[in-house]
């Protein structure tokens, strides 16, 4: 039987990991809500240290570690995975502090966003040609990051940061030659000697959390799962399923931070927002019809 990762095909496995993904991705704020005390690069770095045992335990279940082994000695496969985990863990730092400064609704426009994001990366690096409709949705968009910018005086960094850096994770995990939970735990590997150094120094120097009360250390602990868990999820899904699958996916994340945002830690929508958002879900409305209608005729 042909590969179904080398045809490019849904399938209802990867359907069911991606889902589960963003699902927990959904509620995820909840969960970072309770770390907000914490200084978000110390919650990374908690993450990153956590995620490890998990993605761990998982590949030597699976008895896949000499993949493992063998991409540490590939050294354009390292590389590849070195610019993978600095996108992830820039897009972590990012999300964090936009939950703890109460701007889990930027977070929710940046997700919203990125699948827009993903089609203008097709079209500038991979020579894609957009249909007038795409064209129509990444200016409805970019129409409303500039209601935002003009209402704010200032560019809505933490939607725009989100959007690029997992706009650019997806796109070069997509392509990283290796199997998604080796893939996960080549990262967080790279960044675990600088996420253990870190907590070292704020260890030594009386300013890390870790030990401040049982609470806090069993949630930090839980950022591992926490994690792993979804990440190696979207990673299996990603493998297994169309890129453009994947996008309309996505808007289940950010749909449920933004009822999470406004709803449990009563953001503010404020008229600006009022505004930009309808014009991102307008956006995606036109974005995804003819996405949609085009698989079923395919498929037909």
């Amino acid at each position: 039987m042909a590969d179904k990762r080398a045809q490019n095909v849904d399938t209802p496995q990867g359907l069911l990991y991606a889902f589960g993904a963003y699902f927990i991705w959904g509620f995820l704020p909840i969960y970072m809500k309770a770390v907000e005390h914490i200084p978000a690069i110390e919650v990374v770095a908690h993450r990153v240290v956590w995620a490890v045992p998990v993605a761990a335990t998982l590949l030597f279940y699976r008895r896949r570690t000499a993949d493992l082994i063998a991409a540490l000695r590939a050294p354009r496969m390292l590389a590849m995975a070195c610019v993978t985990a600095l996108l992830i863990s820039v897009n972590w730092g990012i999300y964090i502090w936009s939950i703890s400064a109460d701007r889990a609704l930027d977070a929710a426009l940046g997700y919203y966003i990125n699948p827009l994001f993903s089609v203008a990366i097709g079209a500038v690096l991979l020579g894609e040609g957009l249909s007038r409709t795409q064209w129509i949705a990444i200016a409805l968009a970019a129409a409303a990051v500039s209601v935002l910018w003009y209402d704010a005086g200032t560019l809505p960094w933490p939607a725009v940061g989100l959007t690029v850096t997992w706009g650019f994770y997806a796109f070069f995990k997509k392509s990283l030659p290796i199997g998604p939970n080796q893939g996960f735990l080549l990262e967080v590997l790279i960044l675990l000697p600088f996420g253990i150094g870190f907590l070292g120094y704020l260890a030594a120097t009386g300013q890390g959390h870790f030990t401040s009360g049982a609470g806090t250390t069993v949630l930090l602990i839980g950022l591992g799962p926490m994690t792993a868990i979804p990440l190696l999820l979207y990673a299996n899904g990603a493998k297994l399923l169309k890129l453009s699958t994947i996008g309309i996916l996505q808007y289940v994340a950010p749909t449920m931070i933004f009822l999470v945002a406004v709803f449990v830690f009563g953001e503010p929508m404020g008229q600006a927002r009022m505004i930009a958002f309808p014009l991102i879900w307008a956006a995606l409305v036109v974005y995804t019809v003819p996405m949609v209608r085009g698989l079923r005729k395919s498929r037909g």
